[in-house]
């Protein structure tokens, strides 16, 4: 068996962290650890390289971690802050000769045919686009090169995303409610992602308190946080966590053993 690493390209909401025009203590920090690009991470498998989510910083992420190969990218939903740099995967494409599978569900294909629609039209093209193989999924685990992906629904305000568990990890971001059903797929985790936008409520993002209980019902071994907004600094917030739970950060690399 080889061995699975997870990488976090980024653990910040949809904004970012600097946020723009914000001069807040998080915001201004030189604390690398509360620089955060958009939500997303990256499973290393032997040779292969898969990409949770293409948020519109997917270009930096590629360059600062060194990715030089892709693999397949797998969808959690359709959010401009998840989807937004898939047209940057064209480079692979041409390093690599060949399409680059995408898992994801019927609803989110919709939206990306939509916004990426001159990827999808079938006339000659003045100049290069993506070339993707599209792989739709529902409920059901699905394989990923020799990974086996259990879909984890939840609720992101009215809409449903899916959350991932690959083996002893699971991924879950962008949700608010977690679904008793999923909660059950959750057992016997190493590692759990869990979204935490900020302290204060929020409609449609879970809390850093709900999920402290979320992590601490599920009992994974380490939990940790992430599309965490500008409310959350990494020094004072982890300091405030109960044992085994962590702030996520872009950069993070987690080594999980035999996938």
């Amino acid at each position: 068996m080889e061995n699975l690493r997870v990488t976090v390209l980024g653990s910040g909401t949809s904004s970012g962290v600097p946020t723009i025009g914000c001069d807040c203590a998080v915001c201004l920090s030189a604390d690398p650890r509360d620089k955060r690009l958009r939500p997303s991470i990256l499973l290393s498998y032997g040779e292969r390289r898969i990409v949770i989510d293409t948020t519109p910083d997917f270009r930096t992420q590629a360059l600062r971690s060194g990715l030089h190969r892709l693999d397949a990218v797998v969808f959690t939903h359709a959010h401009a802050d998840h989807i937004l740099g898939l047209d940057d995967v064209r480079p692979f494409n041409y390093r690599q000769k060949q399409h680059i599978p995408i898992y994801l569900t019927e609803s989110v294909f919709e939206t990306v045919r939509r916004i990426f629609d001159y990827v999808f039209d079938e006339r000659p093209h003045e100049s290069v686009v993506p070339k993707l193989e599209v792989n739709l999924i529902t409920e059901q685990p699905f394989d990923v090169l020799g990974l086996r992906f259990e879909p984890v629904p939840l609720r992101h305000g009215r809409t449903e995303v899916y959350g991932f568990r690959i083996g002893k990890l699971a991924y879950l971001t962008d949700h608010g409610e977690i679904p008793e059903s999923s909660l059950e797929k959750l057992a016997g985790l190493d590692v759990l992602f869990l979204d935490a936008l900020r302290y204060k409520p929020h409609p449609t993002h879970s809390t850093v308190a709900q999920s402290i209980a979320t992590a601490q019902r599920v009992g994974a071994k380490r939990t940790y946080f992430t599309h965490m907004c500008h409310d959350v600094g990494h020094v004072a917030g982890e300091a405030a966590l109960p044992e085994g739970i962590f702030l996520a950060y872009d950069g993070l690399i987690l080594d999980m053993g035999e996938a």
